[in-house]
């Protein structure tokens, strides 16, 4: 009884030894294997890789992540998420959309954020529906508004940051996705320009920028291709989206995304763009892409590497994923509720930092919030714990809970029904 309380009592000082480890600036995880005996896996979870057989699950548990248990793992966080105040929909009724929120930056005592606005007569009419002042989607005949706030909650919409320019320029029909890049005290926002309406076939557009001397504008547009599409057959010939920048390592890296292959469906992934000045030129990374899933883009500098959330698309949705060399991503955690079009406030995404200290809160948005024939988007904030500097418990923990309506919700479609009756009277003759 003696020898199994000292042994509770050792592997209690190993975890806590270990969890003072992971607040430190070392990577969590590391560290020399422990030696077990020849009898089973133990019953205290040890810290660091016991040097005995394992299944393939345990020995991914302490080479695939960064620790082995979430509570430990500072790239692994539960999302909460509060309604904002100060936006007006128009009662819900479709003809407002705010969606695609920037990062937040802090600047004259307060927070900015840029995001797509859509103000029309009626909501979306779909790709054979649209007219000059009818959008064909959601982000179609849209403008990037901004709004300030004082404390990420209560917000205030300012104005018209970009506006569409005149036909034929870049972006005449809609300006959307906006992204914020301060370098060398100017101010850099790169957003998706559309010369026709949206859906035609995989809304191609390309990346455009306009830059201001003030957060308040007034902003420049400077017409032109920031970054070029691939050539004909590469994966971005068509659609180069989300532009997302961040400092690092002496440059200006910009993530996108990009939809191609649609056979049935198109898949996306992310690729990275690099360049010395903000205008370019964007020289893409030969590894492209450096991310196989995703839909929309949000990243942020965490230690000395990048750290990136992959959202519902591809094999692997849902995770947040580390690269130590904002290339070679790996996956660090496998997460929930995970924002949609997350612009998070990141105070160092700009500095060029070696030891990026992660974030603890953004905007991001829910699309669709209403009935399809009102369709529109909604800002929200989230809050998490991806950060070195905070320790809160209470987003580590693991299982989303719902009630059944949340479920039910996703149902099956009259087609899917059609099917199993089918098969239930396929059954019955025989």
């Amino acid at each position: 009884m003696l020898r199994r309380s000292l042994i509770l009592l050792l592997g209690s000082l190993a975890t806590f030894a270990s969890a003072q480890d992971i607040k430190s600036e070392s990577r969590p995880g590391r560290g020399d294997s422990i030696v077990q005996g020849d009898d089973g896996f133990p019953f205290v979870l040890p810290t660091r890789k016991p040097d005995r057989p394992l299944s393939a699950a345990m020995r991914r548990n302490y080479s695939a992540y960064p620790a082995p248990r979430p509570e430990h793992n500072e790239l692994y966080t539960r999302f909460k998420y509060t309604p904002l105040v100060g936006f007006d929909d128009h009662g819900g009724d479709g003809t407002v959309s705010r969606r695609d929120p920037s990062k937040v930056i802090f600047e004259n005592g307060k927070y900015y954020v840029w995001y797509t606005k859509r103000d029309t007569p009626a909501p979306p009419q779909g790709p054979d529906g649209y007219t000059d002042t009818l959008p064909s989607s959601d982000w179609d005949l849209a403008d990037i508004w901004y709004a300030t706030s004082q404390d990420g909650f209560t917000w205030r919409e300012q104005g018209i940051a970009v506006a569409r320019p005149k036909k034929p320029l870049i972006g005449w029909r809609s300006v959307s996705t906006p992204d914020i890049l301060v370098w060398k005290n100017k101010y850099y926002l790169y957003y998706q320009g559309f010369s026709e309406p949206s859906g035609k076939r995989g809304d191609d557009c390309p990346v455009a920028v306009s830059s201001s001397d003030s957060p308040d504008g007034p902003w420049t547009p400077h017409h032109q291709r920031v970054v070029p599409n691939g050539a004909p057959g590469q994966w971005d010939q068509f659609s180069i989206h989300d532009p997302y920048p961040l400092v690092y390592r002496g440059k200006i890296y910009l993530y996108y995304k990009s939809d191609f292959d649609g056979n049935p469906n198109l898949v996306r992934m992310q690729g990275l763009a690099i360049a010395d000045d903000p205008l370019g030129p964007f020289e893409k990374h030969p590894l492209n892409p450096v991310i196989n899933s995703g839909h929309e883009t949000t990243l942020f500098p965490f230690r000395d590497g990048i750290a990136a959330f992959v959202i519902r698309d591809g094999l692997e949705h849902s995770t947040i994923q580390y690269a130590k060399d904002g290339v070679n991503f790996e996956i660090a955690s496998i997460v929930s509720l995970m924002p949609n079009a997350g612009g998070p406030f990141i105070p160092d995404a700009f500095t060029d930092t070696r030891n990026g200290r992660g974030i603890t809160w953004g905007l991001s948005h829910f699309v669709n919030v209403s009935t399809w024939d009102k369709n529109h988007a909604i800002l929200a904030r989230f809050d998490c714990d991806l950060s070195l500097d905070l320790d809160d418990p209470a987003m580590k923990r693991t299982g989303d809970y719902h009630k059944p309506d949340v479920f039910f919700r996703q149902g099956l479609s009259g087609a899917q029904k059609a099917r199993i009756e089918n098969e239930n009277k396929k059954l019955r003759e025989q």
